[in-house]
């Protein structure tokens, strides 16, 4: 599907693209420069992703778009359903959990959150600005010297998640869910909270009382040395989490599951590796 083109010499109209969140919203608009016009579905910092219903301005944008970014994995599903009732078979759609490449574990779980790995958003930034030059062959270069140097800032934080690695690696930490489990993890940092507890939450399920009590004692008994808090899907067993590690000093680093408010993409994740820098020196 191409830009539409107006008067004689003006112009070619900025691609229309919709994003799921405004986390790949800012992502394209990079890419994109000033030839995209740019939908971001959720982008309140206080949404809870998990929960967000789509209304039929949703529908309506999806059915005007050339380009589709969604997370998938099932994490916005209503991007899918919605174009299947928006009549644009055109559209080209980009599933950033298939560019990942990443598949469910030994036990079938999988963690959806795949914008927390850089190496997955270099490979997304290359996708988008094949669609979008698809879009305005005119701005291909363009989209694709933008992707360039955007993925150029994402090796400049890869570096340093590496050399956390080589400092602290093996280092237990826990998470209230596994939103950040992909940056952690590049940090070398391992993962000691109990499955039942962290999936409980994701599922906004009601943590198992057993899970709960193993979750505390990684905490009260200083078994990890940083607990890493999904600000969005917070409630009183996660604050229970959040009270007691502030209490037994344990560093405490607060995530989003979308972009801050005056954020890029590439600050925002400096910001986390700074904050897990930070409490790990603690």
């Amino acid at each position: 599907m191409c830009t539409a083109v107006g008067p004689a010499g003006a112009a070619p109209a900025p691609v229309p693209v919709v994003a799921s969140t405004n986390v790949y919203g800012d992502i394209v608009e990079q890419i994109g420069g000033g030839r995209v016009s740019v939908v971001s579905v959720i982008s309140d910092p206080a949404q809870d992703p998990h929960s967000y219903e789509a209304s039929t301005r949703t529908q309506l944008e999806l059915s005007r778009a050339a380009v589709v970014v969604e997370n998938g994995g099932g994490y916005d599903d209503f991007v899918g359903r919605m174009l299947r009732g928006a009549d644009n078979p055109s559209a080209q759609v980009i599933s950033a959990v298939q560019v990942s490449g990443k598949e469910p574990d030994e036990d079938g779980e999988f963690n959806e959150h795949v914008w927390y790995d850089l190496p997955t958003m270099s490979r997304l930034a290359d996708r988008i600005a094949q669609a979008l030059g698809k879009a305005s062959p005119a701005d291909a270069d363009a989209f694709t010297k933008n992707a360039e140097n955007f993925k150029e800032e994402l090796t400049g934080l890869e570096a340093r998640t590496n050399r956390i690695d080589e400092r602290r690696a093996g280092t237990p930490v826990a998470v209230t869910e596994p939103v950040p489990l992909y940056l952690t993890e590049a940090c070398g940092l391992v993962d000691k909270t109990p499955p039942a507890f962290s999936e409980a939450v994701e599922e906004g399920d009601e943590v198992p009382p057993r899970a709960l009590q193993e979750t505390l004692a990684l905490l009260t008994g200083r078994s990890v040395q940083v607990l890493v808090y999904n600000e969005q899907t917070s409630g009183a067993q996660t604050e229970r989490v959040k009270d007691a590690a502030e209490s037994n000093g344990v560093p405490v680093v607060s995530v989003t599951e979308t972009l801050p408010r005056g954020k890029d993409y590439q600050g925002w994740m400096a910001d986390n590796i700074t904050a897990l820098e930070r409490a790990l020196e603690r």
